[in-house]
């Protein structure tokens, strides 16, 4: 009998994981669902507001924001303008690490959109345009909102690390 138990209780085990984990899904679908605007919004601000490498001041104190009002353990200055927002878990397990780049390029930007940037700035000696020509601006849009929607989450994940941040 016991090599017939063995299976059933792996089964049952599977199951419950695979429901508890449609659940999550729901959910994390459902809180996505409620901050896209407030994501499109980032977005928007940030390709308006491009900063080069080293620059990113104002980008790096609107993530830094928005993470305490989350409750997040935040950190900047992190190689130079970076910053690391740490959200404990209610539960044990793995720590996850999620990164997004904050930089934008020396390119003039040449669409024609409400938001687009028209900074301009010195890089190497020569006035150039600043945009994000490559993602960040959504990738750190799209990162703030995955804080929000873990941060509402926080008592069922599982990650409650041990150890520090490193920079």
């Amino acid at each position: 009998m016991r090599p017939i138990l063995l299976p059933i209780l792996v089964l049952g085990l599977a199951a419950s994981l695979q429901a508890q984990s449609t659940r999550l899904d729901a959910e994390v679908d459902r809180r996505a669902a409620q901050i896209q605007d407030k994501v499109l919004a980032w977005r928007r601000d940030i390709h308006e507001h491009p900063e080069l490498s080293n620059r990113e001041t104002r980008t790096a104190d609107l993530v830094a924001q928005h993470l305490r009002a989350l409750g997040l353990e935040v950190r900047t200055g992190v190689a130079h303008t970076g910053v690391i927002g740490v959200l404990r878990g209610g539960r044990p397990g793995p720590v996850v690490a999620l990164r997004a780049d904050m930089d934008a390029l020396p390119v003039t930007e040449e669409v024609d959109v409400p938001f687009a940037s028209r900074v301009r700035t010195t890089y190497n000696g020569q006035d150039v345009g600043v945009m994000h020509a490559c993602g960040h601006d959504a990738h750190t849009a799209i990162l703030m909102g995955v804080a929000e929607v873990l941060a509402g989450m926080r008592k069922e994940l599982s990650a409650r690390g041990r150890g520090r941040t490193r920079g």
